[in-house]
């Protein structure tokens, strides 16, 4: 099945779009909105990405990854294979997600690892008539690293250069180069104090 690329879409040079993939879906705006990817992108087979996202150059991704609306990528990104990127996040240059991962109202800066099956959450209380007012992701800065299967709850801010270990659950700010684990995620050292 060949590539669908729909007529709102800008694909810069030498970029590999493999069969199964739809760039340019018109979703909730019903709007033809303007979709841009950039050089060098390696698209793998089964991705969709909505209208409006805008995507950097040496963008990667794995198989059958979502990338709705209003989502703006920057240089030298990888996505793993099923992963959602929701509305509305913005991800900073040279940054990594694995595989399984779930992001939405989510501001990565650049140089950000995040591990596979890490879950992003961005209501804190879906069930209130006013849950829509309440939505904001977190936002993790530069260097920011978050281990495999971590869950991180809206609102929070996970600090520059800061480590989550594997599994943890995010419940509140981490400061730069702290390292946290745990249910809720609580510092245990620095950065600086890890040996291998």
């Amino acid at each position: 099945m060949k590539p669908l690329i729909h007529s709102n879409v800008t694909i810069g040079r030498n970029c590999v779009i493999e069969e199964g993939v739809e760039i340019g879906r018109t979703g909730k705006s019903k709007k033809p909105l303007k979709t841009v990817l950039g050089n060098n992108c390696h698209i793998r087979r089964g991705t969709i990405v909505y209208a409006g996202a805008r995507i950097g150059n040496n963008f990667a991704t794995g198989h059958f990854v979502l990338v709705r609306e209003a989502n703006v990528i920057g240089d030298n990104v990888i996505i793993g294979s099923f992963t959602e990127l929701g509305l509305h996040n913005k991800i900073g240059a040279n940054t990594r997600i694995h595989s399984r991962c779930f992001l939405e109202d989510v501001t990565l800066g650049g140089d950000v690892f995040v591990g596979p099956g890490v879950i992003f959450t961005n209501a804190p209380h879906p069930s209130s008539p006013a849950f829509r007012s309440c939505f904001r992701g977190a936002t993790v800065d530069d260097g920011a690293m978050i281990g495999g299967g971590v869950t991180v709850l809206p609102w929070v801010h996970i600090g520059k250069r800061a480590l989550v270990g594997a599994g943890s659950v995010v419940t509140k700010n981490v400061p730069p180069s702290a390292v946290v684990v745990g249910n809720p995620a609580t510092k245990i050292k620095d950065i600086k104090d890890i040996a291998c």
